[in-house]
């Protein structure tokens, strides 16, 4: 029987991580719950997180309203700032990063 143990915990430690599905709103790692207000680096929030993203290196996040999660592409990231989104991936919940499966406007 502990042979039976050893082997089940060795394989659960061995299985992938399990993707999940984040709902939030796409904003930058300097305005990261989405408050532009004290930067206000540009006429609307979209504008605000693109210029913190080029101007002060920050990274674009999810902000679902609780938690501030770094996305790890950036790039599609990018395409919905400022925009509620429904993200695709696998939570390092320690790390508080998402490795990005898909990013798409949310329903």
């Amino acid at each position: 029987m502990p042979r039976l143990m050893f082997v089940l915990l060795f394989a659960t430690a061995l299985a992938p991580p399990s993707t999940r599905t984040f709902t939030g709103t796409i904003t930058d790692s300097v305005c990261g719950r989405g408050d532009h207000a004290g930067m206000r680096m540009g006429p609307t929030d979209a504008e605000c997180a693109v210029a913190c993203a080029e101007e002060h290196d920050a990274a674009f996040v999810l902000y679902d309203g609780k938690d501030v999660y770094t996305l790890s592409d950036q790039q599609a990231a990018r395409r919905f700032v400022a925009r509620k989104v429904t993200v695709v991936g696998v939570l390092d919940a320690k790390a508080k990063r998402i490795t990005v499966t898909s990013i798409a406007p949310a329903k």
